[in-house]
């Protein structure tokens, strides 16, 4: 290294010519520069130790989030003992660098900074205080000086210049040691500064090569493997995720290629499934925000057993809305919305209107809550059971050629016995089977409610029935009670529709009916009926409340030209009214009929064999050598009446009160 050969002479310090004061300038601006320098570079080196030091820290909290995963135990974290393995190998290797770290750091301190400290603090600190010193020295010699100048050249005191010569001297000798000091100082830190900047950056070095050669000791040898193993590894699950962004991105333009009325709200493609025991899938529900103001909130509804559930958005589960059992559910229309059906408790006090988003989810959800709250779920085997009823419920698909067979079969299919089907005025040769057309109008309006008859759905009364005063009486009572004595017989039945049909002496014309009433119910998911009493007496048929005894509709036992059961479902039977039409102004009026549709508690072939009796009591009483004999042949009560094979009164005593039943059918 080349020697200094710039240094302030010390023989010159005693004279502090200009010359010496220019270099010292000179050597002071260097010693300001190097100050500055040196407070940078400190500032520098002690980043990088905080660095060192912070890295101590991350490493060791890395170590720690490492080992920490295994203790998440997340949901969906099946698989991952491999993962977990391998990064406990990790953090036990980052812990192990950590170390390193922590050691490096301590070196850093120890060879780095804190040599630039002291170089700072000792040499720096020095030049600035002999400086001073420096400066305070020459500024009393200089005043001295001033002082000695100004001495008279006549009235010489010897005394005051002693006093001066001594003064000059010693703030001369005080001068000349400071600038000695001084220059000494400044000399020696040209070799200083040197040494300064050297120094530090060894440290660091050497730091860094022993942490470095430690390093490679602890993953040269014992990592190499595991390093190459996880990095198979992630390669096989980059392979994998690979190949699993391709199936979804295929899936997806897959999904996304299907026609725009997948995304429509009522384009549903599909049949309805009628035969559901649970349902799931959003809904709005109708909520009072006040006296008169509703909202309608959409929120996830889902059946579970016999309960419907509701879960909002972001809730972890569902809570209990209603319970299903026994309950009723019937379309309703609200607010002037679509698809809206209501779900009401078996008490009746707690009911709810929820608005489907299509019609395939609206009639699969009245379908399904109508299942669960007959307790389908309760079963062995309740998706058997719900097709079962399904199918009951939509015996329309049953064909009429079913029917002609079944007659085809039957030996005498006309004979009237007790308990069978009667046809009185069917044709003992029945011939080719009438189209469905010629038995019912198309189109013909379907009346589901027992308080009138069908035939009212048309602008006049043609079937013949007698709708009775409100309060039960009729201006015939008396006459009717002595009539009626004979044969009195009530039957708990389900009225199921009535509508208006072009013939009344063909049977077919009733099955007919059956199967486009039962079809209308299913379609419409009308499932609720209400129970009355059918009376049959020997002069008429009368439909009654059970609660209010008041008579809802009557038909003279004359105008029942045709009444038959079901011969497969025996519970569901019917009967046909003639009445007249004047609607052309004939004064007789042409032949106008209704079919009524009934499903009975008991066989429907018991209310056909007594309304077969009553029109032959009828028909008796005519002739009384007739009555007479059939009196002789059939059996009677104690009170003179006829006795049937099977009495109903006591089922009837036993169903008085309950209405509001629902159908089987």
């Amino acid at each position: 290294m080349p020697a200094v050969h710039h240094k302030l002479l010390l023989e010159d310090a005693l004279q502090d010519s200009p010359q010496t004061r220019s270099l010292l300038s000179v050597f002071e601006e260097d010693a300001g520069m190097l100050t500055d320098y040196t407070n940078k570079l400190l500032q520098s080196m002690q980043r990088v130790f905080g660095a060192q030091s912070e890295m101590g820290l991350a490493t060791e909290q890395l170590s720690q989030q490492l080992l920490d995963y295994e203790k998440k135990n997340f949901a969906l974290g099946k698989g991952d003992e491999e993962v977990i393995a391998t990064l406990q190998h990790f953090a036990k290797t980052v812990g192990e660098l950590n170390s390193l770290h922590s050691e490096l750091a301590n070196q850093m301190a120890d060879s780095m900074v804190f040599p630039l400290i002291q170089f700072r603090e000792k040499d720096l600190t020095e030049i600035s205080t002999l400086k001073e010193i420096y400066g305070i020295a020459t500024d009393e010699h200089e005043a001295t000086m001033v002082k000695y100048s100004r001495l008279p050249k006549k009235k010489e005191n010897e005394k005051l210049k002693v006093d001066l010569v001594k003064e000059v001297a010693y703030t001369r000798r005080k001068q000349h040691s400071a600038s000695l000091q001084y220059y000494c100082a400044l000399n020696a830190l040209q070799y200083r500064k040197r040494v300064a900047m050297l120094e530090p950056m060894l440290g660091f070095t050497q730091a860094q090569v022993g942490f470095f050669k430690k390093g490679i000791e602890l993953v040269s040898k014992k990592m190499d493997s595991f390093l190459s193993a996880v990095s198979k590894m992630t390669q096989n699950i980059q392979a994998q995720l690979d190949s699993e962004a391709e199936t979804m991105r295929a899936s997806q333009r897959e999904l996304l290629s299907v026609e725009d009325t997948v995304y429509m709200p009522d384009k549903d493609s599909d049949s309805v499934n009628r035969t559901l025991i649970q349902k799931a899938g959003y809904l709005n529900i109708r909520n009072k925000t006040g006296l008169v103001t509703t909202a309608w909130d959409r929120l996830y509804f889902f059946t579970q057993g016999g309960n419907l559930m509701c879960q909002p958005r972001g809730a972890v589960a569902g809570g209990m809305v209603l319970d299903l059992d026994n309950s009723s559910v019937m379309a309703v229309d609200c607010e002037d919305r679509r698809y809206c059906f209501q779900i009401t408790s078996p008490s009746g006090k707690t009911s709810m209107i929820l608005q489907a988003e299509s019609k395939k989810e609206y009639e699969e959800w009245i379908c399904t809550v109508n299942n669960i709250s007959r307790q389908i779920y309760l079963t062995d085997n309740p998706e058997a059971v719900a097709i079962r009823l399904n199918q009951t419920a939509i015996q329309a698909v049953t064909p009429i050629t079913s029917f002609e067979k079944r007659q085809e079969g039957d030996p005498n299919p006309d004979r009237a016995k007790p308990g069978s089907v009667l046809r009185p005025g069917a044709s003992q040769n029945p011939g080719a089977a009438p189209e469905p057309e010629d038995l019912i109008a198309p189109g013909t309006p379907i009346q589901f409610d027992i308080m009138l008859p069908a035939s009212e759905f048309q602008d006049q009364n043609r079937a013949g029935g007698r709708r009775t005063n409100p309060f039960g009486e009729t201006d015939d009572d008396c006459s009717s009670e002595t009539d009626d004595s004979l044969l009195q017989q009530v039957f708990a039945v389900r009225f199921q529709g009535s509508m208006a049909v072009r013939c009344g002496n063909n049977q077919e014309v009733i099955y007919e009916a059956m199967r486009q009433v039962l079809a209308a119910r299913a379609i419409h998911n009308i499932f609720k009926t209400t129970e009355s009493h059918l009376m049959v007496t020997s002069s008429s048929l009368r439909l009654i409340d059970p609660q209010t005894q008041v008579t809802r509709i009557s038909f003279m036992l004359d105008e029942v030209s045709q009444f038959a059961a079901h011969q497969e479902n025996g519970r569901l039977m019917g009967f046909v009214v003639e009445g007249r039409d004047w609607s052309d102004g004939d004064e007789e009026g042409e032949p106008a009929f209704s079919a009524f549709i009934f499903e009975s508690s008991t066989e429907g072939e018991k209310i056909c064999y007594t309304i077969n009796l009553a029109k032959e009591i009828a028909e008796a009483k005519k002739d009384p050598e007739a009555l007479a004999q059939l009196m002789k042949n059939m059996p009677l009560t104690n009170d003179g009446k006829f006795l049937l094979l099977e009495p109903e009164t006591g089922d009837t005593a036993d169903r008085v009160g309950q209405e509001d039943l629902e159908s089987e059918a």
